[in-house]
């Protein structure tokens, strides 16, 4: 009779806690904060999921998304981190480079990346450079002997699209000329189509999964010089990965474990991140509606129409990388600190 009981006492509270946190969310309204402009891949991305997370959540509760851009993210992840209340109802939408931000001492960052809330990600990025098919550099280490450095453009140094020509730039001997301050990613590709910027850096996943890359990939409008993985991707089956063209050269071993690190914000992918302190069984329901909603059929059909590629990592395993990038030895950081231009 004792066993019954308890079994009963379990099934009944396990009633209570769900319609507790049905409770909670019924009638309310999520917001997805996104560093970036609208048009930008991981706005875009952030409107699906507002589309389709809703049906997951107990309660099905309203899911909008608000624009938050500057500096590659940093607005959005210090407003997540240092304002938003840690009640669920607040995510982010940001970029994970702008946690070199933090391992750099930057003033500007009011938030510590291994303590934020990790809901999950669709897929680990790795990253890609292109250039303009009129500029005179068919390959990555023409641009040694760049008569003129070509102008790549970024948002902030938070961005891929800085960090990605950079890394190149240390690791190759190249010659490049950062131009930042765009307010988002659709800003950097009107300038690449203005000609005010040659060249640009950013995932693989983003330049295929909206436009104008698809249109670029398709009429030549612009040459892939590298690409990150550790494999080819088989959407750049001709591009060099940096561990390819890093094997051809001699004296390399340094700049490959630099390599690594800076290439790190690739496992983060496009992440769903949300305020500390979020009550435990709210951050479970969170990561649970976020892994259902990757898994439905609808969302994956509008995946591949879309042409994103899912591979899903979860917040569990997210939080764990969190704490274990931002902790590097000061040799690393040092290093890092010459990429970004800080020594």
């Amino acid at each position: 009779m004792g066993s019954v009981l308890l079994v009963f006492c379990s099934v009944v509270l396990f009633a209570a806690q769900l319609e507790a946190q049905s409770d909670f969310y019924k009638g309310k309204q999520i917001k997805i904060v996104v560093g970036a402009s609208a048009g930008a891949a991981s706005d875009l991305y952030a409107r699906v999921v507002a589309q389709h997370l809703p049906k997951q959540i107990l309660g099905k509760p309203e899911v909008i998304v608000q624009n938050m851009p500057g500096g590659g993210s940093m607005t959005a992840a210090n407003y997540v981190y240092s304002v938003a209340k840690p009640d669920g109802l607040t995510l982010g939408a940001v970029t994970s480079p702008i946690y070199f931000a933090q391992l750099l001492g930057r003033k500007e960052v009011q938030f510590d990346w291994a303590k934020f809330t990790w809901i999950g990600t669709p897929e680990e990025n790795d990253e890609l450079l292109f250039i303009r098919s009129d500029q005179p550099y068919k390959t990555l280490l023409d641009l040694r002997k760049a008569a003129e450095a070509p102008r790549c453009g970024a948002s902030g140094v938070g961005s891929t699209g800085y960090y990605i020509p950079k890394l190149l730039e240390e690791v190759f001997g190249l010659k490049i000329n950062m131009v930042t301050g765009y307010p988002g990613a659709a800003d950097v590709d009107i300038a690449v189509e203005k000609n005010e910027i040659h060249c640009r850096g950013t995932t693989i996943s983003a330049f295929f999964g909206r436009e104008p890359g698809k249109t670029w990939a398709k009429n030549g409008f612009v040459r892939f010089l590298v690409q990150t993985g550790d494999q080819r991707n088989h959407r750049l089956p001709d591009t060099p990965t940096i561990w390819e063209l890093m094997d051809q050269e001699k004296g390399m071993d340094a700049k490959k474990r630099l390599a690594r690190v800076v290439l790190g914000p690739g496992a983060f992918g496009r992440p769903i991140l949300a305020t500390p302190g979020i009550p435990a069984e709210r951050v479970k329901l969170l990561r649970e509606a976020y892994a259902n909603m990757l898994k439905d059929p609808e969302f994956g059909a509008e995946a591949k129409k879309r042409q994103w590629e899912l591979a899903p990592v979860s917040g569990e395993r997210l939080e764990a990388l969190a704490k274990e990038v931002i902790h590097q030895p000061p040799d690393i950081v040092e290093r890092m600190k010459k990429i970004m231009g800080e020594s």
